[in-house]
């Protein structure tokens, strides 16, 4: 069952111009030295300053300028569930374990339809999630590199699958007969976490890789909801499903579930097999409604790709998503809506 938590405010506090970036830097799906779950085990739970600075934000819009927002936190309360499992297992190298648990979907039916038609592809080479109207949820690092954003990011662009319209017979914008193709839509703003900058000079800050894209127009699909990561304890079979454009199969959309093996407060590492492409997928659950017999599909991580974590000293590789905590629930409602007045209950 989804429970409901009562969600911290974020509060504007004053917004200021910022140097437009220069758009250099180079997309770099895998991260090295990331803070993994022994590291993450010694870090002092963060204070309100703290929670202050890592949830203010960067927006960068179409025309290349920049803000930065400063925020302040209300009601925030650490979470006690310090949420770690015995199993770690070593692993050798490899983004596909074991034999390949993925799924193209081919059927126009599905791939067209929800839950399918919520994942998008952006333009710098990853995936996302439809999340209101004009937003999409996705890993900050296919934007930023954490010292400059990305070429390509500054004409950003989201494609959504679409097949040929009926009826007149006129072909629309984007697409094609047979096999559904992408209709791109221009990014009008994008919205990062200043958490992700903070981790620059020393371990990258996994905790705070995930963004937010503000699309020029509208699309009128059906979205996905955003829900609050519950432990893998309270998951049915521990079990995560997402869906995206992975880069050796193109042209498809790929979907998967599998099992998550460990997580700290505010990651999970798993073994779904994914290959570059899928990063910045929204990771959903489907749980009862409170109350209510109907099942309900959230999103409760963004996926963050093959990561190279330090555990003890050595480097290990994992297949990384970063959940959403309460706080991450407020930071991307206040993003959508504006305001918090729709985010009080996640």
């Amino acid at each position: 069952t989804w429970h409901l938590k009562k969600i911290p405010q974020i509060v504007r506090e004053r917004t200021f111009s910022l140097d437009s970036p220069k758009f250099e830097a180079k997309t770099k799906l895998e991260l090295n030295s990331v803070c993994g779950i022994e590291c993450q085990r010694k870090l002092p739970v963060p204070t309100l300053s703290d929670l202050k600075s890592l949830l203010s934000y960067e927006t960068v819009f179409e025309n290349g300028t920049r803000t930065l927002t400063e925020v302040s936190v209300l009601g925030a309360v650490p979470d006690p569930a310090a949420n770690t499992t015995t199993r770690r297992p070593l692993r050798k190298k490899r983004q596909i374990y074991g034999t390949d648990s993925r799924f193209s979907i081919y059927d126009k039916r599905f791939m067209t339809n929800f839950p399918f038609n919520t994942a998008v592809k952006i333009s710098t080479g990853c995936s996302g999630i439809l999340v209101s109207p004009k937003h999409v949820l996705t890993a900050a690092h296919c934007l930023h590199n954490g010292k400059d954003y990305v070429k390509g990011s500054k004409r950003l662009r989201v494609g959504l699958m679409k097949t040929k319209s009926r009826g007149n017979g006129r072909k629309r914008k984007g697409t094609s007969d047979g096999m559904p193709s992408f209709q791109w839509t221009r990014v009008k703003s994008t919205h990062i976490p200043k958490g992700w900058f903070k981790g620059v000079s020393g371990d990258i800050a996994l905790d705070y890789d995930y963004a937010v894209l503000e699309l020029k127009r509208p699309h009128k699909r059906k979205y996905m909801e955003l829900g609050i990561s519950p432990t893998i304890k309270m998951m049915p079979g521990s079990m995560i499903h997402f869906s995206g454009f992975d880069n050796d199969r193109s042209g498809q959309l790929v979907y998967r579930f599998c099992s998550i093996s460990d997580e700290s407060n505010d990651l999970f590492y798993q073994y779904c097999d994914a290959e570059p492409g899928s990063t910045g997928s929204g990771i959903y659950l489907r749980l009862k409604e409170p109350n209510k017999k109907k099942w309900k599909r959230k999103i409760i991580a963004v996926y963050s790709g093959h990561q190279w974590v330090d555990i003890n000293g050595e480097q290990q590789d994992y297949n990384v998503a970063v959940r959403i905590t309460p706080l991450k629930y407020a930071q991307i409602c206040f993003w959508i809506h504006g305001n918090d007045e729709n985010c009080t209950q996640g």
